[in-house]
């Protein structure tokens, strides 16, 4: 279901790889939505919101560290969407999530649906246009 498209690609190698994972990440969540077998999802919710996160700060240091190369004018902006990614993630109440796994998937894959859509195409695109 989540895969990177064409019209997703930066032209910046490194950038698009990432973005690829961030991608396989979103749609792990999704198969374990799907994934009728697994009764109790709580712990591959954990584990999607971990490695997500771990990722995430991994990706925005290295798209950051570009920008900063290439003297990207948008760079602060583009660090404050950074943070507030990963401040999002932090405010995940797990124990909550247990108390309803599947509305917290789909609560985890509309977030990032938005933000892999929205992001991508309207800030970081610009990034390979400079």
């Amino acid at each position: 279901m989540y895969e990177m498209k064409e019209e997703y690609y930066t032209g910046i190698q490194l950038i698009d790889d990432e973005h690829k994972e961030l991608f396989r990440i979103a749609d792990e969540a999704y198969q374990v939505l799907k994934d009728e077998f697994i009764a109790d999802k709580f712990d591959n919710i954990v584990k999607i919101i971990t490695n997500l996160k771990e990722y995430a700060i991994k990706h925005f240091s290295d798209e950051e560290a570009y920008m900063q190369s290439i003297h990207y004018k948008k760079l602060l902006s583009h660090k404050v969407e950074h943070i507030d990614f990963i401040e999002k993630l932090n405010t995940y109440d797990f124990e909550q999530m247990d108390h309803n796994q599947a509305a917290a998937l789909l609560g985890l894959l509309e977030f990032l649906n938005d933000w892999l859509v929205h992001h991508i195409l309207e800030k970081d695109k610009l990034i390979g246009n400079s």
